[in-house]
């Protein structure tokens, strides 16, 4: 069966994102879905196999989440991870109880290789643990396929019902062997064929769209960004002239941003408007210093500006947004901590008169989205744009916003990226931009005094952004470019590289 479906169920567990990420990775398609909607999902989607996710509850408490029995008499395989391996074992009989020693971290780990989902595995290997609770007694059926020294069942399996779990996470890098467990899982127990891609999924969803939009009128809000880019793209081909896309300037993107996305939409079948309003925005943030005071300032001036021009176009039927999972996933699912809220998961203009919303990008992650894009010939310019705030270069300034500290830092972040891309570095570094920072110092040029500003650089490398690393780039370009800047720059006499990771700082200043 072509692109068979996975069902992840969410106990609350901070991996849940990255699991379903492996699982894509592997070219096998899946959702994450709360535990409590389990059977209904089941009953709709029939999965080829069911992952339970790791949670942070203890399943012999009162009210810890249980998935429905049923669930069990569905004849899926199913995969337990870490809290999920601990509720399968209470669920079928067995006994889960508090450990007297703890695991978190690399852990050396004992396969019993003859399980199918240890198969090509060596007989040991590192894993990553997280728990305080072990289970001590597997549940009738089952056999244990894998110890540690602080978790005797480290893996559990029942063969004939098709049933594994884990104690620890295969899902985390940390994991040396975790990718091939799940694919073992998923080839072996769930008989997927990994045929899943972003061309079969970019024709399904142009189809989806033309059939749901007809000949109705689409609106979407085109900020430059990846997400709303590829939507974009994906829009004008699905529907062409039946789209007005609305790029709102704000000013404080990079040097040269703007035209780049005016040039690389200009030739695409679609009605696209571009408001410049630079001087708009840079009056409304005008005195204010503070970071969370900006970013509110200007996400509100965007919706207002966003309003005018939609009150211009008139009557729509379809508002786009640039939704993608992981936003999904963030904003809460099931008992699952809300990291944060986003934008595009609630919270929309209200005088924007349309029908409907619809989010095509919504059960795609980031690096599905940029693939997509490639796959739809959207410009490499747009689809490997670095992260980059909505507010702009404007956080990107610490303190005030003037006209001339954004000349500034235009200029001084240009070089930069000039730079690292000349060197080849840019694939590797997962971010990189300069600071205008609030310091000035005294310098010295030629034989005057000066006192300017202090621009700081900024490059991390990341493989999910919620962890970073300093980059460490080479001292001959790091001289290369505080040379540049400082010669080349007006206003700035010294120049600073961070070297902070992620914790204990954000990879953002502001």
């Amino acid at each position: 069966m072509k692109n068979r479906f996975v069902l992840i169920l969410d106990f609350g567990g901070q991996y849940n994102q990255v699991i379903a990420r492996r699982v894509r990775e592997l070219g096998v398609y899946c959702e994450v879905y709360p535990y409590g909607r389990a059977l209904e999902v089941i009953n709709e989607k029939k999965p080829a196999g069911i992952i339970f996710t790791g949670g942070p509850n203890s399943v012999y408490d009162e009210g810890a989440p249980r998935v429905d029995a049923g669930v069990f008499d569905a004849n899926i395989p199913i995969l337990g991870i870490c809290y999920g391996a601990q509720v399968m074992a209470h669920m079928l009989g067995g006994k889960v109880e508090a450990s007297d020693v703890r695991e978190y971290g690399k852990t050396e780990t004992e396969f019993d290789s003859k399980s199918p989902l240890f198969l090509d595995l060596p007989s040991r290997s590192s894993t990553w643990m997280s728990h305080t609770d072990r289970i001590v007694d597997v549940p009738s059926g089952f056999r244990i396929t894998a110890s540690s020294p602080g978790a005797p069942v480290a893996a559990m399996e029942d063969r004939k019902k098709r049933f594994f779990a884990v104690q620890f996470h295969p899902e985390v890098s940390h994991t040396i062997c975790g990718q091939q467990i799940i694919k073992n899982f998923l080839v072996g127990a769930c008989k997927c064929r990994c045929d899943w891609n972003m061309e079969s999924y970019m024709d399904r969803a142009i189809g989806e769209i033309k059939s749901r939009v007809g000949d109705g009128k689409v609106l979407l809000a085109l900020s430059g960004g990846v997400d709303s880019s590829v939507l974009a793209a994906l829009l004008s081909r699905s529907i062409g002239k039946q789209l007005t896309a609305v790029f709102v300037d704000h000013g404080f993107m990079r040097k040269n941003e703007g035209d780049e996305i005016e040039s690389a939409f200009s030739e695409w079948d679609m009605n696209f408007i571009r408001v410049d309003a630079g001087k708009r925005f840079l009056s409304k943030i005008s005195k204010i210093t503070d970071p969370e005071q900006k970013r509110k300032a200007i996400g509100e001036e965007f919706i207002r500006v966003f309003e005018q021009e939609a009150k211009k176009i008139g009557k729509v039927d379809f508002l786009a947004q640039g939704t993608i999972y992981p936003d999904i996933i963030e904003s809460g699912l099931g008992d699952a901590a809300t990291i944060k809220s986003h934008h595009n998961v609630g919270g929309l203009p209200d005088c924007v008169d349309f029908k409907e919303i619809i989010e095509p990008l919504r059960m795609l992650f980031k690096d599905e989205v940029r693939k997509l894009g490639r796959s739809l010939g959207l410009a490499d310019v747009l689809v490997n744009r670095q992260p980059f705030p909505g507010p702009g270069l404007a956080i990107r300034i610490v303190g005030e916003v003037t006209r001339e500290k954004l000349d500034i830092l235009k200029d001084a972040d240009y070089i930069f990226r000039e730079e690292i891309n000349r060197a080849g570095l840019g694939g590797e570094i997962g971010q990189y931009f300069a600071v205008l920072t609030s310091i000035r110092s005294v310098g010295v040029m030629g034989d005057f005094r000066t006192y300017d500003y202090t621009i700081a650089l900024r490059a991390v490398t990341t493989s999910d952004f919620m962890t970073a690393d300093f980059a460490k780039i080479p001292y001959p370009l790091l001289e290369r470019v505080s040379s540049r800047i400082v010669g080349e720059v007006e206003h700035v006499n010294r120049v600073v590289y961070d070297i902070t990771t992620k914790p204990p700082a954000t990879i953002e200043w502001e």
